[in-house]
């Protein structure tokens, strides 16, 4: 993906990978909380390499840690799209 799209790219691609994750999870509220595209009842032990962060790796060409995905689970998508921008730029 183009390291020069603008925020609210990045928010709007992101957002649309969020809808898709989250409607599998009918428990979960649409609070744009990134936690949401996991199941919140039961939530994975591992987020590396779990099918959100796996699209979100693809379609920004990053790569992300264990360490990194817990930090954007706990995110809001604002922040998270803030992060991704960053990634993208040391990637």
């Amino acid at each position: 993906m183009d390291t020069n799209q603008t925020y609210s790219e990045v928010y709007k691609t992101l957002h649309t990978i969020y809808q898709k994750h989250r409607k599998k999870y009918q428990e979960n509220p649409d609070s744009k909380q990134m936690c949401c595209m996991w199941s919140t009842d039961d939530p994975p032990d591992v987020l590396e390499d779990t099918e959100p962060l796996l699209d979100i790796e693809e379609t920004f060409d990053i790569c992300i840690d264990e360490d990194e995905a817990i930090e954007l689970y706990e995110m809001t998508l604002d922040q998270a799209a803030k992060r991704i921008m960053e990634l993208m730029t040391l990637d």
